[in-house]
Parts: C-alpha cells; sequence; structure tokens
C-alpha cells in the first residue's frame, strides 16, 4: 500500500506569532481563524496545505528534543511550487519587502526557476516554477 496523505501541516517554531502573522499576511498568505490562538496559527498554503507557526513554548510541549537555531542550522526548507517565474519574484520580493532576508539568489536552470528567503525566524523558504515542458529528456 502506497502512503497517500489527504493533507500536510508543516509545523515551525516562531519567536513571535504576532510578527510572523505579519510578515506571511504582508507575503500575501492568509490564516484559518478556527485554527488559531495566542500561540498558534494556521497559515494557509494552498489546498489541503497549511504551516502552524506556533511560539517556541507550544511547540516545545509537543517534542522532547531542543528546538534548533535556525538562525545557524537548518533542518528544512520549505519549498513552494507556484504555476510562473513571476509568481515566484512575486511572492520573495514581497517576503524580502516585508523584512525577510534573502537565503539563495535566483536560479535559472531553464526548466525550474526559483528564489528563496528567509523568513523573521530564520526558517527557509524556496519558491520554484517548473516548466515540465522543458525537462530535459534522456535519449
Amino acid at each position: 500500500m502506497a502512503v497517500r496523505a489527504k493533507q500536510i501541516f508543516v509545523n515551525l517554531p516562531v519567536k513571535d506569532l504576532k510578527r510572523s502573522v505579519e510578515f506571511f499576511t504582508k507575503v500575501g498568505f492568509e490564516f484559518n481563524a478556527n485554527f488559531t490562538d495566542e500561540s498558534t496559527t494556521c497559515m494557509i498554503i494552498g489546498e489541503n496545505i497549511y504551516a502552524m507557526l506556533l511560539v517556541e513554548e507550544r511547540f516545545q510541549s509537543f517534542i522532547s528534543k531542543d528546538i534548533s537555531n535556525a538562525a545557524s542550522t537548518a533542518e528544512v526548507i520549505v519549498a513552494l511550487s507556484v504555476d510562473s517565474r513571476e509568481e515566484v519574484d512575486t511572492i520573495v520580493q514581497a517576503a524580502l519587502d516585508a523584512g525577510g532576508k534573502p537565503y539563495n539568489d535566483p536560479q535559472d536552470h531553464g526548466f525550474m526557476y526559483g528564489w528563496s528567503f528567509q523568513d523573521p525566524d530564520d526558517h527557509l523558504w524556496e519558491v520554484t516554477y517548473m516548466d515540465l515542458s522543458a525537462f530535459p529528456t534522456q535519449e
């Protein structure tokens, strides 16, 4: 049996929930008020794709490990696929304008274009567009 999940919830620790909500709102994301309180919010990324932003104390209540310091270590890159190169640029530029930090310069591989940023808690976000019709094929 192959695993086929119905939804994905990426859980990310944040230092200041209000700051994170303001940042991601400026980037263009919306939030589900039904799953939001003073320590947690549910950011809607796409159909059945969510990021749960939890203040560090709340996040810690789910784990027995230390929370990694995203400023100096990376455990995950949240990679989002969008419909066009222009949308990649729009999203990343909005993140930078909202106070995010650049991570990598835009990368153009012909069939794939991407650009990345760090959010206020230094989590890595990569936004990509892939043109499968231009994907190199093996002869």
